[in-house]
């Protein structure tokens, strides 16, 4: 029995194990690729541009401009070159400087002003390059003095300076690198007058006139002076006579004189400008000649310190004669000098004012209804009423009235300004000549008789 239980144990061991043998295993799954980034390669990182330096760190890295650089520094204008500009530096090197007088230097390190005033005639207002450069003949500086700018056999100058190296680019402007320091114009202008050896008579007119202190001033003046030969083409015993009319001499010489620097370029577009007399100048193109007035302007642009001079062939002079003088001399207005007579406003007209007159010709009296005239002059009243009505007060040059709507007279009633088709009207009155200048004011001529509403 034991035996029969141990067989069948051994019977059921040996079919597990046959069952085991013959099962097949379930495959494995093979593993799963991961896939791997590629290592990214980095690109190369492009050297970065230098930023541009200003014009005061460019002459510090460059090293020919130590002595520039110090002065610079001395005058504490290194914020100004610093500046956003732009800027143009005609820069001196070392070398330069060193080409000064012995002391010269040490002298301007000592003299802050002076200094100044030479660094800042070195630099311009503005981005110029070389190309524009060839295309000046002077250039502004910020002193105020211009720089003389020339080409000589292939050569470019500044004044006495020949510049060696162009178009050296900074943030703020450029750089041009010239071999000699230029210097302003340090003479005024009758430092100049004297000097010169043509202006004797002007320079000895000057000082009779007690105006020496003026024309010294720091202005800046533009004067227009007659040459020794001007004064000498005036009749015989002229200066003579005005060496001891020292009010008429006056008035002259301050005739010659104007507030501003007006350079040769400026004096081509103007065609009037007032004096410091207090009368306007006329310019004119005759035949290429540029004339003030009678005269010709000869020779342009001597630079002073406190101005410029241009020369001139003859003696200008301001009006002498007042308006009532000119109105009675010239032949067109007898009807209204007859009534200025018989209104009692010839002294009025005839005083230092100044005093503007839109004045009617005898043609737009004679155009008032027939009888008018002569009922006026038998009515001093309304006939002062209406005189005054074409007088204003102050000088009202024509460029004056073009800007005007209207403006006030004597009798205390606004006339109307008006310009139609390039005409300008006084009320319903032409104005058919201007600027005619008197002693004390101006004459307009009008082409009929204003009436004022009262």
């Amino acid at each position: 029995m034991k035996t029969q239980k141990v067989f069948g144990a051994l019977v059921v061991l040996a079919m597990v194990l046959g069952a085991c043998a013959t099962a097949t295993p379930e495959p494995t799954a093979a593993p799963t690729e991961v896939p791997v980034e590629p290592t990214a390669i980095p690109e190369p990182t492009a050297t970065p541009e230098p930023e541009p330096m200003d014009i005061v760190d460019t002459a510090v890295a460059d090293g020919r401009f130590e002595t520039l650089v110090a002065a610079v520094q001395a005058a504490g204008l290194v914020d100004a070159l610093k500046a956003e500009g732009p800027l143009t530096v005609f820069a001196p090197t070392d070398d330069a400087f060193a080409a000064l007088p012995e002391g010269t230097v040490e002298a301007l390190l000592n003299d802050i002003p002076a200094l100044t005033n030479i660094l800042l005639y070195h630099v311009v207002e503005g981005k110029v390059m070389a190309a524009d450069v060839l295309e000046l003949s002077q250039a502004q500086t910020l002193q105020g003095q211009y720089a003389e700018i020339r080409v000589e056999d292939g050569k470019v100058y500044i004044d006495n300076a020949e510049v060696l190296i162009t178009d050296i680019e900074t943030s703020n402007g450029v750089i041009h690198v010239i071999d000699a320091v230029i210097l302003p114009e340090t003479r005024d202008i009758v430092d100049i007058a004297v000097e010169d050896g043509r202006f004797e008579t002007l320079v000895a007119a000057v000082q009779a006139a007690g105006l020496v202190d003026a024309l010294k001033a720091e202005g800046p003046l533009t004067v227009f002076a007659p040459t020794d030969d001007a004064f000498a083409a005036l009749p015989e015993g002229t200066v003579e006579a005005l060496l001891n009319d020292i009010p008429t001499l006056t008035d002259i010489l301050l005739y010659h004189v104007f507030e501003g620097k007006y350079m040769a370029s400026d004096v081509l577009g103007l065609e009037h400008l007032m004096s410091l007399q207090g009368q306007y100048v006329d310019f004119s193109l005759d035949m290429d000649k540029v004339m003030i007035d009678n005269a010709q302007i000869i020779l342009t642009d001597i630079e002073a310190s406190n101005g410029v001079i241009h020369v001139i062939d003859a003696v200008i002079l301001p009006e002498s004669r007042d308006i009532v003088d000119i109105a009675v001399e010239d032949g067109r207005f007898g009807t209204l000098v007859a009534a200025v007579q018989a209104a009692g406003l010839v002294d009025a007209l005839k005083a230092e004012g100044p005093l503007t007159v839109f004045a009617p010709t005898d043609d737009a009296f004679a155009a008032l209804p027939e009888g008018t005239v002569e009922a006026l002059l038998n009515d001093i009243p309304t006939l002062t009423n209406i005189l005054l009505y074409h007088v204003v007060d102050g000088k009202v040059m024509a460029a004056d009235v073009v800007e005007l709507s209207e403006a006030e007279t004597l009798l205390g009633e606004n006339v109307s300004i008006t310009v139609e088709d390039g005409k300008v009207m006084i009320n319903e009155s032409q104005v058919i000549i201007t600027d005619i200048e008197a002693s004390n004011g101006v004459i307009h001529v009008i082409d009929a008789v204003l009436l004022p509403a009262s």
